[in-house]
């Protein structure tokens, strides 16, 4: 059996190092991509046995071409806005396709991006547009959807607020909510990477909540009620995160504020719902719930007191 040779792009971010981490898990040659004179990616991965380390700048071509020279599937796991998920992204499909790489897997991880609302979140929409580049690419392409990180939850995303004992919700509080924990996005990831029948899509969900069964999970595992607020409709959470981009001085970062409302308003209008769900493609694999996830985080919190 010929060992594949997988490229991570974004190796040294949280879920880089998770992805590489499941990588070998399994028979393959890991590639990490970074930046010449970084220096990071050999201290994160300098000692690790199945892992090379190739420096290159997005804007090298020939340079891309080289490090990506008898890689099998490239695996991008960068994060930014349109320099980074349009352009740089764009830099490493054309250094793929010359270098005859055979498949390609965006860094999209997300909601389902296809079904929103232009203009709704800007996120989605940088994804969107780079899917059709993708299309169009003479290589096969996967993205893996896997709702919202179910990680946020602990505080990034502040959708509970644990010392008001409040859970947030906009419009309806039992809209279906999909999450996925960044573990088991990296080994979804690793297993599209490996599976060279992966479809053009595949949709996994850790777990698939509501507003009112979070506030039910909080409840139960605190002893302590968590109550349900309504936080306004998704029209006005819509509207609230067009103003804040408008006059907010980070239009450019990952994840502003106002991209976080725009995040809500997909999930909590239903748009960004995923609809073809399939975790069981890989086999038998106890996901990581969101009851999981809040139980460890409210044990550490206990813990740091």
């Amino acid at each position: 059996m010929t060992t594949s040779t997988v490229l991570v792009a974004g190796a040294t971010g949280d879920l880089g190092q998770r992805i590489v981490r499941e990588l070998l898990r399994h028979d393959t040659l890991v590639r990490v991509l970074t930046r010449p004179g970084s220096g990071r990616a050999q201290k994160v991965f300098g000692g690790a046995d199945r892992v090379q380390v190739r420096e290159a700048v997005y804007t090298d071509h020939a340079g891309l071409v080289s490090a990506l020279s008898g890689v099998d599937t490239v695996i991008s796991a960068v994060s930014g806005a349109r320099p980074v998920i349009i352009d740089a992204q764009r830099s490493l499909l054309a250094a793929a396709i010359e270098a005859g790489v055979a498949r390609f897997i965006p860094s999209d991880y997300s909601a389902d991006y296809r079904r929103v609302t232009p203009g709704s979140n800007r996120n989605f929409e940088l994804r969107r547009d780079f899917a059709a580049e993708l299309d169009a690419a003479p290589l096969r392409v996967t993205s893996v959807l896997n709702g919202a990180f179910a990680d946020m939850l602990t505080g990034q995303a502040p959708m509970i607020l644990f010392s008001r004992r409040r859970v947030l919700y906009w419009s309806s509080a039992d809209q279906i909510l999909d999450f996925t924990t960044k573990d088991d996005v990296a080994r979804v990831v690793a297993l599209v990477a490996l599976d060279k029948d992966a479809p053009r899509v595949v949709e996994v969900a850790g777990d698939r909540v509501t507003a009112r069964s979070v506030a039910r999970s909080m409840t139960e595992l605190t002893g302590k009620p968590f109550a349900l607020q309504w936080a306004g409709t998704t029209g006005t959470l819509s509207a609230m995160g067009r103003i804040g981009r408008r006059f907010s001085k980070d239009k450019e970062g990952t994840f502003p504020a106002w991209q976080g409302m725009q995040y809500f308003f997909s999930m909590f209008s239903g748009q960004a719902e995923l609809r073809h769900v399939d975790n069981h493609r890989y086999g038998p694999h106890r996901w990581t719930s969101v009851r999981d996830v809040l139980q460890g985080h409210l044990a550490r919190t206990t813990a740091d007191r």
